[in-house]
């Protein structure tokens, strides 16, 4: 049995040693809350400190992914001009570029294409940043992904291209009518079908979209 100081002296090592391992964390730690928080002057301060740029919290998530989930957009700002990966995945395989571009963040977005965003990148769902921004009816962002270059005609795991969302999975609005004609103005194929075989105008004209049957039939569809 050990003596009782010698005892105390193994608590209090331990202590001390738990204590710096905390420590060690606290930067990294901290670098992710003043993300969140938009804290752009505290992220500077910390990344001066030597906090680790890519730590993750349990989700996988960086700081620029909290970053830019929150809409931060100045400490995006600081975080990508430090060099933090525009096209790091969390763990369900989002990154600050495809979350952006889904999101409709342009300011954020526009960051990331200046910064090495992987623009064959695939979310969770095998889809390009394209057809989320389709879907969601983010107009200005199926625009600047479009100039950016991002594959039109990208098909993902339901088999669904951006066309597609746009006509399935909007409302037929004014909006998703601007996409469907931006798509279509970049190429877009207007008769790569789903994967029961059905074409986009099929699909529009079912629902009752005119303004989309209209802009499918001038552009070849079937």
């Amino acid at each position: 049995m050990l003596p009782s100081s010698l005892f105390v002296h193994f608590v209090w090592l331990g202590a001390l040693l738990m204590s710096v391992v905390t420590m060690a964390g606290e930067p990294e730690q901290q670098l992710r809350a003043a993300a969140i928080n938009g804290d752009a002057p505290r992220i500077s301060t910390l990344l001066d400190a030597g906090a680790k740029l890519e730590s993750r919290d349990d989700n996988g998530r960086t700081a620029l992914m909290l970053a830019t989930r929150h809409h931060r957009v100045e400490a995006a700002r600081v975080l990508i001009e430090a060099g933090a990966d525009v096209n790091a995945k969390d763990d369900i395989h989002d990154s600050p570029y495809l979350y952006a571009g889904a999101s409709g963040y342009n300011d954020i977005l526009e960051l990331t294409l200046a910064h090495g965003a992987d623009l064959a990148s695939t979310n969770r769902y095998g889809g390009t940043a394209l057809i989320p921004a389709a879907e969601r009816g983010h107009v200005e962002t199926v625009n600047m992904l479009i100039a950016a270059g991002v594959n039109v005609d990208h098909i993902n795991r339901l088999h669904w291209t951006a066309l597609m969302e746009a006509i399935v999975l909007g409302q037929g609005g004014p909006e998703h009518t601007k996409i469907v004609a931006l798509l279509l103005k970049a190429g877009a194929d207007p008769n790569i079908a789903d994967a029961n075989g059905i074409t986009p105008l099929q699909h529009a004209r079912k629902l009752g979209y005119t303004g989309m049957v209209q802009l499918l039939e001038q552009a070849g569809g079937r």
